[in-house]
């Protein structure tokens, strides 16, 4: 692994690096976790990810459920699609492949239309979801024992609550019509209360362990994303 920022051009040799590129948000993510936790969870992925150069990462993406709540940026699905399309097609001028690892579940399907674009026009793009088996939404148990192992430090416990804790499935159509702030006046789907970093450091491996193998792999499906 090499970052790509810390490179000379000099060193690089053309048709033979994949790029991972980290693509997260800056969205709340209650009042115990930081902005760019999305961005922290896929950069730490795309670093662990073995014989690939990790780019810097795109820090916003499509977080439009998000903007009732301070702090979120959202430049939206058509930008965010553009700006991925725009990436692929530069850096596949030099580099034999490029995986973009999503952190945020909003940017999937830009990710997805993106990619098949990128393939369709002959570029050997794919994509990931930093997806955890079984987790709660948004800024739960999940992501909070994932920062607690990865940026304890950006992490405040003091303030975590329980949001909304229905199945996601029940709150989708208030969700989709009026955003999260509609379902959860703290903006957390699910409990982070019982958030350890012992089960974010299992989470990881396990989230590590399987993306590994996508990228050894390398089977994009139609949509592009690595099986």
């Amino acid at each position: 692994m090499r970052e790509l920022s810390d490179a000379y051009w000099t060193d690089i040799e053309p048709g033979r690096v994949t790029v991972a590129v980290p693509v997260g948000a800056c969205e709340q993510h209650g009042p115990h976790l930081p902005l760019d936790t999305d961005t922290r969870i896929a950069a730490a992925v795309a670093a662990a990810l073995p014989d690939v150069t990790v780019a810097p990462p795109l820090a916003y993406g499509a977080s439009g459920e998000h903007e009732a709540f301070a702090g979120t940026v959202s430049i939206g699905a058509e930008v965010t699609r553009a700006l991925l399309v725009e990436y692929g097609r530069s850096v596949c001028r030099w580099a034999r492949r490029v995986l973009f690892v999503n952190g945020h579940g909003g940017n999937a399907h830009p990710l997805a239309e993106a990619v098949t674009l990128l393939r369709y026009e002959g570029r050997d793009a794919a994509w990931l979801p930093c997806a955890v088996p079984r987790a709660d939404a948004h800024a739960g148990i999940t992501e909070t024992s994932l920062l607690l192992h990865l940026a304890p430090e950006t992490v405040d416990m003091t303030r975590a609550a329980a949001g909304a804790t229905e199945p996601i499935g029940s709150l989708m159509p208030r969700l989709r019509e009026a955003g999260i702030v509609s379902v959860s006046a703290n903006g957390i789907l699910g409990d982070p209360t019982g958030a350890t970093a012992d089960h974010g450091a299992r989470l990881f491996a396990n989230l590590v362990e399987r993306a590994s193998a996508q990228v050894a792999r390398w089977q994009p499906g139609t949509e592009g994303r690595l099986r």
